[in-house]
């Protein structure tokens, strides 16, 4: 998360007081802003030494671990938010992931590279894949296993029990509610069991 303005939307679905876990935190800006703004405590889930280093610095805490291996090690509702945000397209298990966000947290909130962006359609037109700001790199050089869509994700948080409680996309940040599948860059779902 590094557009400061994505950052205080995202913020702002977070309720003050929270517990919150972050997994693929970076370098815990959010968290740092979120305990210092929000009251919120909680912890970073990230495998990247330099993040890692980054998080400690900032005074937040982390546990490296790679996401692949699930969460086994929190219970069932150990939180009440788990963010996941630019992480799921680097993720083999997406659906399994989502799970275990439901089931470690009362509110998910997930946000990727929405792929529908008009932008990202216009490079395909063209017969190339996009490099755009949210999907910054080359289509053989790129940490993105999956690329998605807003749309695309509704249909799997229906499939996964997930209720969508509030879904946008982003761009350049500013909240987009009309059209988002095709004029944001980014998609944004906050979600809970059901």
């Amino acid at each position: 998360m590094s557009e400061r303005g994505d950052l205080e939307i995202i913020a702002g679905l977070v309720p003050a007081g929270s517990r919150v876990l972050d997994l693929g935190c970076g370098n815990g800006e959010l968290l740092a802003h979120l305990r210092q703004h929000k009251g919120c405590s909680g912890y970073g889930i990230e495998f990247d030494d330099a993040n890692v280093q980054a998080c400690v610095q900032r005074g937040v805490n982390v546990i490296q671990l790679n996401l692949e291996d699930g969460l086994a090690l929190f219970d069932d509702g150990s939180f009440d938010v788990v963010l996941q945000l630019d992480t799921l397209q680097h993720l083999r298990r997406t659906e399994h992931m989502l799970r275990e966000t439901a089931r470690v947290g009362r509110i998910g909130i997930v946000s990727f590279p929405n792929f529908a962006h008009w932008a990202n359609r216009l490079h395909v037109l063209a017969g190339r894949m996009p490099v755009t700001r949210a999907l910054p790199y080359q289509w053989y050089d790129t940490p993105n296993l999956r690329v998605g869509t807003y749309a695309d994700f509704e249909v799997l948080a229906r499939k996964t029990g997930l209720a969508v409680t509030d879904s946008f996309g982003l761009q350049a940040g500013a909240v987009v509610r009309r059209w988002p599948n095709l004029r944001a860059s980014m998609a944004v779902f906050r979600f809970e069991r059901r």
